[in-house]
């Protein structure tokens, strides 16, 4: 055995030193945990087991890196997600391999969807016995291929520097994503020599960042050319951090905004010409605005079918200017007349002085008309919702979702589920700051908001953080909550509770003849309490609260947001036949859109008169509803539609 004097030093050692240019010998495993500190991560998320283990004991050492033990893998992927999206900032992930590294694929999958940033590392087997079925062996890399930006298997240490510096570069830059890390143990155990920085090899990696002169002055000619222009604004903005930029565009241009369910919060809500969210379950002026356009330009965003509806009915008269950083997104739903591709920061800014030239020369473009238009429709139709009726659970949960956005206010973090309480979260709580609002919208998680809220107080532990949750999602990651009181990371959750996966009951409601397969989840109906969330949030040490009436809800949420030393859980017990208005039946053109069941704006009255306060049955002009008899995710009418009288 060698004597200490002749051992290599450890991370804590090597913090206070400078970084080392002449190589020094390390393991690989402490080789991983210097190359981390010299990424400047702070946080790492996950769980140990046998081929990752050598990393974990120089991980002990390190005083720069604060690893969080968390209770299930998926419960890391998602806190990685939720720590990149709240501060903008590389997330990081770690498991072993086989099922830890495959308890990762769901959280990868979604990072991948929504273009989060985050470094996933993954214990492999010795490289030996690679492709023997060895004891906990899986191929992670060839698993999560189609998942990740790029993915790395490394079976020699000397290859761990280079390759972390890669994958870092590789997950922040162009169209942000995640990136699997795989190091076998042998790597992780062999002797190696470690230097910062490394070279990084990256041939053909080169995402376009600036746009072409000629097509933004292409863009800029059908921006003045056009009567009724659009902004489609995409989650893109939010990860480029080009708020700012889109927010003097907006003021130049005077052109009414629509901003998706991944950027809400790019521009305020409370600008007057933004027009809020378009989509399946948008508002009637968003999506109304995309419908009736004669030009979009879409920033970031990519045309997915929840924005677009039937995909052939979609803007009929409209011209496109798509501006994204992935070319693979242009033109692949919509055809672009003028495709853009750059980074959205750097296409806002130049969009923005072309315009304010062509205006200088006289040659802007005249929205006077439109702007008055698409006013009108955010006063026709507001956002609301109908009361309870006699024999349902009193509270309404869109009222609860109001008041909690009023009272933690702005420069709160919200991280939702997916499902009903997603979109009322998108819907009744006002967002004026990007990267406030954190959700699972291109793949749809169940089980992503607590570990996204733990994610994001990590990164911002100043900030109140709310994970909105419905009961059925709530079920699915509890169990972090546990991880959150042993590591002081006070969150606070709101569990949407109807006792319902809610979502696939509303469209059982609409869709099956009210035929419910296999959607009560007896957490409230009928007194059942399976489980009591108050006890569950007990269990794990975090508070547990209950409101079940509405004169209480402000009490409650302030009471939950004086407690600052744990967890806290109120079991919000709401009624459970609440829906989601307005609602696009999915398959079906977007001019079919229904502010309430059976109950659709009427276009040709629209200037006629005003809603109600609710905004919902009896709101506005109305006409009759296409009732769409098929599943939500049918692709397209069905032969046995029936118009319905509105209001029935």
């Amino acid at each position: 055995m060698s004597d200490s004097s002749s051992a290599a030093p450890s991370p804590a050692q090597m913090a206070q030193q400078p970084r080392p240019k002449t190589p020094i010998e390390v393991t690989g495993a402490q080789s991983l945990v210097l190359s981390l500190e010299a990424m400047d991560v702070d946080t790492v998320f996950g769980i140990p087991g046998g081929a990752i283990l050598p990393a974990y004991d120089p991980l002990l050492d390190s005083v720069k890196v604060r690893h969080i033990l968390v209770r299930h893998e998926q419960g890391a992927g998602h806190a990685a997600e939720g720590y990149a999206a709240a501060s903008g900032k590389v997330g990081v992930c770690m498991a072993t391999s086989g099922p830890g590294a495959t308890n990762l694929v769901t959280a990868i999958a979604d990072a991948h969807m929504d273009s989060v940033p985050i470094v996933a590392i993954t214990g492999q087997v010795n490289s030996s016995s690679i492709g023997s079925d060895a004891f906990q062996e899986a191929d992670i890399r060839g698993i999560t291929m189609p998942i990740t930006k790029h993915n790395y298997l490394v079976t020699n240490a000397a290859d761990i520097p280079r390759v972390i510096a890669e994958a870092f570069h590789i997950a922040s830059t162009g169209r942000p994503g995640p990136v699997l890390v795989d190091i076998s143990k042998d790597a992780l155990q062999a002797r190696t020599t470690f230097s910062w920085p490394p070279r990084i090899e990256l041939p053909g990696y080169r995402p376009v960042l600036r746009p072409h002169s000629k097509q933004i002055r292409e863009a800029a000619k059908l921006i003045a050319a056009a009567k009724q222009p659009i902004l489609y604004v995409g989650g893109g903005v939010i990860r480029s951090r080009a708020s700012e930029e889109l927010r003097r565009f907006v003021e130049l241009t005077q052109i009414p905004v629509v901003t998706t369910l991944m950027a809400r919060g790019a521009l305020p809500d409370s600008h007057p010409l933004h027009l809020g969210m378009p989509g399946m379950h948008g508002s009637v002026p968003a999506v109304t605005g995309l419908q009736k356009a004669d030009l979009i330009i879409c920033v970031g965003a990519r045309f997915d079918d929840r924005v677009t509806g039937q995909l052939s009915t979609f803007a009929p008269d409209a011209l496109v200017i798509h501006a994204d950083i992935d070319p693979a997104e242009i033109s692949k739903n919509r055809k672009a007349d003028v495709p853009i591709v750059g980074d959205a920061k750097a296409v806002l800014a130049d969009l923005a002085e072309a315009v304010d030239n062509d205006m200088e020369a006289g040659h802007g473009g005249d929205y006077d008309a439109w702007r008055t238009r698409t006013a009108g429709w955010k006063d026709m139709f507001p956002l609301g919702w109908s009361e309870p009726e006699e024999g349902q659970a009193p509270l309404s949960p869109q009222y609860v979702i109001e008041r909690l956005g009023a009272i933690a206010g702005p420069d709160a973090v919200y991280a939702a589920g997916v499902g009903q309480h997603q979109m009322w979260a998108a819907q009744f709580i006002s967002y004026e700051r990007p990267n406030a609002w954190l959700n699972s919208g291109g793949a749809g998680t169940m089980g992503y908001a607590v570990p996204a809220a733990m994610g994001a107080k990590v990164a911002q532990p100043d900030r109140v953080v709310w994970a909105i949750d419905g009961d059925g999602c709530f079920q699915m990651t509890n169990q972090e909550l546990a991880t959150c009181t042993i590591n002081d990371i006070p969150i606070k959750v709101a569990v949407i509770n109807n006792s319902s996966l809610g979502m696939v009951r509303q469209w059982q409601t609409l869709f099956y003849n009210e035929r419910y397969s296999n959607t009560d989840l007896h957490t409230s109906a009928d007194g059942e309490r399976v489980p009591d969330f108050v006890k569950l949030a007990d269990a794990y040490g975090a508070v547990g609260l209950r409101c079940e009436r509405p004169e209480d809800v402000d009490d409650v949420i302030r009471k939950a947001m004086e407690i600052n030393d744990r967890p806290v859980v109120i079991d919000f017990v709401v009624h459970r036949d609440a829906m989601v208005w307005p609602m696009v039946p999915a398959g079906v053109s977007n001019d079919l859109i229904q502010v309430a069941k059976d109950t659709a704006p009427q276009w040709d009255r629209e200037e006629s008169s005003a809603p109600d306060g609710n905004g919902d049955e009896g709101a506005g002009p109305v006409r009759e509803a296409i009732e769409q008899s098929e599943d939500a995710d049918h692709s397209g009418p069905s032969a046995d539609q029936t118009t319905t009288t509105a209001g029935k």
